[in-house]
């Protein structure tokens, strides 16, 4: 079915070809997220898309990828013009069949979907919903011609309009169709009309166009988003019009592209000499503007604007624009689009209205007398400012409660199901003989763990409790497993300050070693390791890195941590998701830790997810902070680098990516490898060569990976430095944390949990 569509719609248009992949689902390599957290804004066409960038300042405050999307070619050049500095992509919107939808959405993973004005679509909303992201309907409105049509089918859009989180209507008149529909009334609030928070652009100073606009002799009216239809063709009227104004110049904008050569053959043929604004050069008093985005920034430049789509039945084009600009305004009659504002905009005198094509010339000349016309109409878009506050609290509001759930496609879920119940059959006799062995240590126990396979920030928040135990006067241990280490020992203990290869203690157990902030006790077995570290070390307390499933050893307190950027790995158990126990494990955590956090967000919907299986632990926020950039191989502190291809072995890379673009780091290239990857001299050569081919001035990575390099590796890396991130934890509220948890190690009684 889908094939047939995408062939239907080629041979309507043959430009559309190049448009399918994207339109199929198959986004760009780089659009690709690797944890939930962007925010993905649907417009249709070009009005869409400048509406959706009145919002654009207020979402870039949440640092999250936005990803925008538009349905028409016209829509698309806008948002790649207008918004690619504020976005993170553009893409043709994909067709509205469920797997396609459900491809998009596990590339980008969006908590957040923004769809503006009419555009419903059955597909998207379910799906969108399914995966746990907010979804919203900004500036909505159900246009004259296809309100009849959505009151016929009321049964079906009744169900539709269900899955939004909110619809933020325009105006009242617009809420009563959206309820007519069948939306509910708690879900449609009206925030006013964003297009009345235009920003209008400042004039490209290095534009052909508005260099000609700027440079000629005559009164300028700019002819705008003109259309045509059965009953009229506007681009016929404005050349009678013109025709009749000697002196004056024209900017003619058609407001499809495939009208552009249309028109151009009009000018021809009627002898007019004009140029277009893509040819380079020009002649005469009339200028086709055949580019996408720039019309808004020439309103400035005029001294009367027609705006087109108003005397056919298209319903009228947005007025707003030249209005800001303070430019007198010529329509027609059709303004069903903006019914309430052409009715405030009547109502002030604010612009001049005609009833048919022959009345416009007479009508420029009228405009351009009146000396406050443009006043008015200025003063009356800017009186109704104010709907893009209420759109951002909103927005906000849902980014922070949403929480995305990547779904796998239903045949990998039909195939992997029963592993996964395998895995759950497993884990519960697994964890029943733990408990049945579970024994105690004479020295409080600290479980430092999480619920899902991968990296949550273990190791590093380890050293931060270290740290603080090291401040009172404390000897901390840190009891680990020691992934990956070969050694003949069954149990391994190292005092603070000692020293033992990574091949006997593994990876993360050695970054503890180097830290110098405490000894280690290494064992499959961590209450041997644990008694053995008891009679050698002296310890003061246990930290028990990666402790939460290792119920073997009975604890004090249970410090869950919580990955932001993929807080419930995907609400499955491996292998279809990536929790180690099920959802339920969460109501045995004593604290709660969202780590990677930012500080400027809230997490409701993480928190809101802990609390319906845990409501006692408090939740605390922590997040990586950047201590400067060490070389790997011994030269100490270095300067922060600019060109870099970036590598790493974690379980979840994403954090490192996000940690170099808070610094500002773009690389070159970001390579990633299995966690607790140990690196070959081979892939070091390779990785060296190709950081000196794309002419980087480094290679940056985590000290992790630096942990993992062989003996003798530095001869590989004389041409091209390898430099590593120093990070340290910050818990928002320390002083509380610390508190909270002292106070759970005194009044615990060491159960067996």
């Amino acid at each position: 079915m889908v094939l047939f569509y995408a062939v239907f719609r080629v041979i309507r248009n043959h430009a559309y070809a190049g448009t399918l992949g994207e339109r199929l689902g198959f986004l760009p390599p780089g659009f690709q997220q690797s944890s939930g957290g962007a925010i993905w804004v649907h417009a249709v066409s070009v009005g869409e898309v400048m509406t959706a960038a009145t919002l654009m300042p207020r979402l870039r405050a949440l640092n999250a990828p936005i990803f925008v999307s538009a349905t028409t070619l016209a829509g698309y050049a806008a948002a790649r013009k207008r918004l690619a500095a504020e976005t993170t992509g553009c893409f043709y919107a994909p067709v509205d069949f469920a797997h396609v939808i459900r491809r998009v959405l596990n590339h980008i993973q969006p908590a957040l979907v923004i769809v503006f004005e009419t555009e419903i679509w059955p597909n998207l909303f379910r799906e969108a919903k399914r995966a746990g992201c907010g979804l919203m309907i900004g500036n909505g409105r159900i246009s004259d011609r296809a309100f009849p049509a959505y009151q016929k089918r009321r049964w079906f859009f009744q169900h539709v309009l269900t899955w939004p989180d909110v619809i933020l209507a325009q105006d009242d008149g617009m809420r009563q169709r959206f309820l007519a529909a069948g939306a509910d009334p708690e879900r449609v609030l009206v925030a006013g009309n964003l297009k009345y928070d235009f920003e209008p652009r400042e004039v490209d100073a290095k534009s052909p166009a508005a260099e000609w606009a700027r440079g000629g002799a005559g009164p300028l009216w700019i002819a705008a988003s003109t259309t045509a239809d059965d009953s009229v063709d506007e681009d016929d009227v404005v050349l009678d019009a013109f025709a009749g104004l000697d002196g004056w110049r024209l900017i003619l904008a058609p407001r499809k592209p495939e009208r552009f050569d249309v028109v151009a053959r009009k000018l021809e043929a009627r002898g007019i000499p004009y140029w277009r604004s893509t040819s380079g050069s020009f002649s005469g008093n009339v200028l086709l503007l055949d580019t996408i985005g720039e019309l808004a920034s020439l309103f400035a430049l005029a001294d009367v604007v027609f705006m087109g789509g108003s005397l056919t039945t298209t319903g009228g084009h947005n007025f707003l624009e030249p209005a800001f600009a303070g430019k007198p305004v010529v329509v027609g009659p059709h303004l069903e689009n903006f019914r309430k504002i052409a009715e405030e905009f009547r109502a002030r005198e604010a612009f001049i209205e005609i009833r048919t094509g022959t009345e416009l010339r007479s009508a420029l000349i009228r405009a351009r007398e009146d000396q406050v016309i443009g006043g008015r109409a200025r003063a009356c878009a800017i009186a109704r400012r104010g709907a893009v506050e209420v759109t951002a609290k909103h927005a906000v509001q849902l980014y922070e409660e949403a929480l995305f759930c990547r779904r796998r496609p239903f045949l990998i879920r039909w195939l992997l199901r029963p592993l996964t119940a395998l895995w759950a059959a497993g884990s519960r006799v697994r964890t029943s003989r733990q408990l049945r062995k579970c024994r105690h240590l004479h020295v409080p126990v600290i479980s430092i763990g999480n619920i899902t396979a991968g990296g949550t920030g273990k190791t590093p928040f380890a050293l931060e409790l270290a740290r603080h135990y090291r401040q009172q006067g404390l000897e901390p241990v840190v009891l680990t497993r020691g992934h990956g280490r070969i050694s003949p020992h069954s149990e391994l203990i190292v005092r603070r300050g000692g020293a033992a290869t990574v091949w006997h203690t593994g990876d993360e157990p050695q970054i503890v070693l180097r830290s110098g902030m405490a000894g280690i006790g290494i064992g499959l077995d961590r209450y041997r390791a644990g008694l053995q570290a008891e009679q050698s070390l002296n310890p003061d307390v246990f930290l028990l890195d990666d402790g939460f499933t290792h119920r073997r050893l009975a604890r004090n307190v249970d410090v869950l941590l919580i990955d932001s950027l993929d807080p419930i790995g995907g609400g499955e158990l491996i292998p279809l998701g990536r929790l180690r126990e099920p959802l339920e494990a969460l109501g045995r955590a004593d604290v709660f830790v969202l780590t990677r956090c930012d500080f400027s967000r809230d997490y409701r919907g993480i928190e809101n997810a802990l609390r319906k299986w845990n409501t006692h632990a408090p939740v605390f926020r922590s997040r990586l902070v950047e201590r400067g950039w060490v070389s790997a191989f011994g030269n100490g502190k270095q300067n922060a680098p600019e060109r870099v291809v970036a590598f790493c072995g974690l379980g979840n890379a994403d954090s490192f990516w996000k940690s170099l673009r808070e610094l500002g780091l773009q690389p070159l290239d970001k390579l990633s490898f299995g966690d607790h990857h140990q690196y070959s001299p081979r892939e070091l050569t390779d990785l060296a060569r190709y950081a000196e081919c794309l002419r980087a001035t480094a290679l940056v990575t985590t000290e992790k990976d630096v942990v993992n390099f062989p003996v003798g590796c530095e001869a590989i890396f004389t041409q091209m430095p390898v430099l590593w991130l120093r990070v340290g934890v910050e818990v928002e509220n320390e002083t509380e944390f610390f508190k909270h948890l002292l106070g759970s190690v005194e009044n615990s009684n060491v159960t067996r949990r």
